[in-house]
């Protein structure tokens, strides 16, 4: 590889960071149960120990995402315990993720559910959100609501449209100067007849009611099959309003796989939209890269550092794209060359490359090997293991 192309990459690396979700580290599982991992975590400090672990040898994971009501169980209250396994572990809070969907008051839905009632606790929630980004420094709070309906006739979609613009705009209201509000969108689960907030489209219009703060997210899972994810990125990177991405992969609907190991061509795709917006504008997107992956089977660290490896790979792969070639061969509608410049860059292995980059931050070349030999798992599942079991449950 040439010398230019190495030097681009590890320009590439050095601007690259990508936070990890805290549930990520839990055992979790199907509506049919779940097969638990000794390993697991079971506590928030446990989770920010392991997500310490990855920021530790990967180097580019200062950040890991909380949910509320999983993360903080006591609100403003368990500020300072999580401010204390930040320090302890090394890694940031990062995106505050409220939780509308779990109790049984939002059966019916969140924002938009005909009782006022739910929509009065979804909102307090959601304002205790926002007081708990500001207590830890935390500039995004994303929300994905999980309201719709699965019965034609049951739902007034347009009513249920505006309860979601009044609300948003209210707490739209309420966040500080620097913190932003992330919409996600989703088609269907488990909604199935009808998703209140369904596409980008939908998402795009939430953001532009609810204030200049607010932008779209995008979860690479949240998609019908074959859909061109990255045509969705250039048009929210044209109106300003891509705020971030939750990074998976899938096969079917929202498996939660990992990045990379279904499509990776896609991933790539995405990373070349970002890269070629700010080699076009001069301006740097505002983009907060999110993994959200909950895994059954692979052990939960090796799959976070398998995603991360995967993400630093990828965009690393996209940096060697030649914008200006490839910008001539659009202009002269020269298709073979333009695709070529995406299909090089794609083909170019840039592990060598990535793992020069390493050693010169004083980090594992190899991640995954160094994990495998640090012990960290074999002594975190001894300590969890009793605790792991005890959680098994069935369906029924």
């Amino acid at each position: 590889m040439k010398s230019k192309s190495i030097d681009r990459i590890h320009q590439a690396l050095e601007g690259f960071r990508i936070e990890i979700p805290s549930w990520g580290f839990a055992n979790t599982g199907t509506r049919f149960g779940k097969f638990v991992q000794p390993g697991a975590a079971t506590t928030t400090e446990e989770k920010f120990s392991d997500a310490g672990q990855v920021h530790a040898i990967t180097g580019i994971c200062p950040t890991v995402a909380l949910h509320v009501l999983w993360d903080l169980p006591e609100g403003l209250a368990s500020v300072p315990e999580v401010q204390g396994f930040a320090a302890r572990y090394g890694v940031r809070p990062g995106s505050i993720n409220p939780n509308l969907f779990q109790e049984q008051i939002y059966k019916f839905g969140s924002f938009g559910n005909p009782d006022e009632h739910a929509r009065r606790q979804a909102h307090d929630h959601s304002r205790l959100s926002v007081q708990i980004a500001t207590q830890l420094a935390s500039r995004d709070i994303s929300f994905w609501f999980a309201d719709g309906s699965n019965y034609p006739g049951t739902a007034n979609i347009r009513a249920r449209k505006a309860l979601f613009e009044e609300h948003l705009q209210q707490l739209h209201a309420e966040l500080t100067s620097g913190q932003r509000m992330l919409i996600e969108y989703k088609p269907f689960e488990p909604a199935f007849y009808h998703t209140d907030i369904a596409d980008w489209g939908m998402a795009m219009h939430f953001a532009r009611a609810a204030g200049p703060q607010a932008r779209v997210l995008v979860d690479t899972g949240h998609h019908y099959a074959s859909q061109n994810i990255e045509q969705i990125v250039a048009w929210l990177l044209s109106e300003n309003l891509l705020g971030g991405f939750h990074f998976n992969d899938r096969r079917y609907a929202d498996d939660d796989l990992t990045l990379g190991s279904i499509d990776p061509y896609q991933a790539f795709r995405i990373f070349h939209e970002i890269l070629n917006y700010e080699w076009e504008t001069g301006n740097r997107a505002d983009i907060a890269y999110m993994i959200d992956q909950s895994h059954n089977l692979k052990g939960k660290i090796e799959a976070m550092i398998q995603t991360v490896n995967m993400a630093q790979e990828l965009f690393a792969k996209a940096s060697l794209i030649d914008n200006r070639k490839l910008s001539r061969a659009q202009q002269h509608c020269d298709l073979v060359t333009g695709e070529s410049c995406l299909q090089d860059a794609f083909a170019t292995d840039v592990r060598p490359a990535m793992r020069e980059w390493r050693a010169s931050k004083g980090l594992p070349e190899n991640p995954l090997q160094a994990f495998s030999d640090s012990g960290y798992l074999e002594r975190v599942a001894a300590e969890r293991a009793s605790r792991n079991m005890a959680s098994i449950s069935s369906y029924a």
